[in-house]
């Protein structure tokens, strides 16, 4: 049984897809610092997420069902640290909480349980869960997403996923309330300028892993939009509402023209919020910081880094730059294009390969000795005699060939 379980449970947008992908190519590394993050697949704890809150997520749920007990099962067979990672996670409900501590200790107790949360100040989570909502095609404005967010009552389905995977006090006591408070660590986005590997250090000190060692990896991230590049996104989820079906969408506009293409090499203004947006969110976030430090949790940086710095210079989405737009679009048509032509060549090639071997297949079944099987076989379906001819014929290809 794992002697020790640590939930890392969010937030978005505070490098988790790096984390993740780093403890995913990395499984002899851990293993032999008595760690597992057992997963089989680079999104095996993703799913393992949906299918423990039972969400809807494009048709990715099909692939959850029973996701979360074997991931339960795997940690429960580690004798050492085993690792949960997922940010959707931030949104389980005290229900699934419990339901999820309660599968990955061992029976009669025993396991020590850590719940990490990684978080960073709302002036940045702000935008950067608007754009996360662009890229999962949502139609939403940016003027609407802020009204939603801010509405008291928070009784839209936007405004309920933003608060559940971005309220930090709320989260904590969810996952953490049960915990003596040295078990809940809060780990602090630093503020811009800070040096590059200071949150992969503050990552790897509470989860008890040596920061050099998990050198193998991809280039797998979520990378950021600029104001023209997200507003293209959103108006490309308008044309392409109920056209494409989301695994295509995913693969096209998400994975290939957002990630690979636009957020590379952009020099466009930054996502932001409005003053007034950033006034309430500073007040929001100082609160935070005061109720965060008097729980006496495990702070890993600082929680002066919840308190947004400077304000990024005001650029309204909503109302781009044309010109700016145009540049944007015509660089992801460009790619567009080089991928289509690519992926011709290859299916070219493809029917090239599948020619050949309808031909082979063709000349093997023009030999007399083949045309003898197949009518010994279809007379066998209905003669005893070719019936018995025809298993006499197999048992000695049998003999041959041993």
């Amino acid at each position: 049984m794992a002697d020790r379980v640590i939930m890392h449970v969010g937030a978005p947008k505070t490098g988790t897809s790096f984390l993740q992908d780093r403890l995913f190519h990395n499984p002899e590394v851990l293993a032999a610092q008595g760690i597992r993050y057992p997963v089989d697949r680079a999104d095996g704890q993703f799913l393992a997420a949906l299918d423990l809150m039972q969400l809807t997520w494009g048709g990715l749920e099909k692939q959850a069902g029973g996701a979360w007990d074997r991931l339960a099962e795997a940690v429960r067979s580690w004798p050492g640290t085993a690792i949960v990672s997922h940010e959707i996670l931030g949104y389980a409900s005290r229900a699934h909480v419990r339901r999820a501590l309660e599968s990955l200790s061992a029976p009669g107790g025993g396991t020590e349980v850590h719940v990490v949360l990684s978080v960073r100040d709302l002036a940045r989570q702000i935008p950067a869960e608007w754009q996360e909502n662009v890229k999962h095609r949502r139609l939403v404005t940016y003027g609407e997403f802020l009204d939603q967010i801010r509405d008291p009552d928070r009784t839209s389905t936007l405004a309920s996923w933003f608060w559940g995977v971005q309220e930090v006090p709320e989260i904590l006591d969810r996952w953490g309330g049960e915990l003596p408070p040295e078990q809940v660590h809060v780990v602090t986005v630093p503020h811009p300028g800070a040096p590059r590997d200071l949150l992969w250090e503050r990552f790897m000190g509470v989860l008890g892993i040596e920061p050099t060692s998990l050198a193998e990896g991809t280039d797998r991230a979520n990378p950021s939009l600029g104001v023209p590049e997200t507003a293209l996104v959103r108006r490309l989820n308008e044309r392409l509402r109920d056209v494409v079906p989301n695994e295509r969408y995913r693969q096209f506009v998400r994975e290939y023209l957002v990630h690979q293409t636009l957020s590379r090499g952009q020099t466009s203004a930054r996502l932001s919020v409005p003053p007034d947006v950033f006034v309430w969110a500073d007040e929001l976030s100082r609160s935070w910081r005061d109720h965060l430090s008097a729980r006496g949790y495990d702070v890993v940086g600082d929680l002066d880094e919840l308190v947004p710095a400077a304000p990024l210079p005001w650029v309204d989405p909503d109302d781009p730059d044309p010109t700016e737009v145009a540049e944007v679009g015509l660089k992801g048509l460009d790619a567009m294009v080089r991928e289509a032509a690519r992926l011709r060549d290859v299916e070219i090639e493809l029917h090239e390969v599948i020619g050949n071997l309808q031909e082979g297949i063709a000349r093997f079944e023009r030999r007399p000795a083949e045309r003898v099987k197949r009518r010994l076989v279809r007379e066998a379906e209905t003669n005893p005699v070719a019936k018995a001819g025809l298993g006499a014929y197999r048992a000695l290809l049998g003999k041959n060939s041993r």
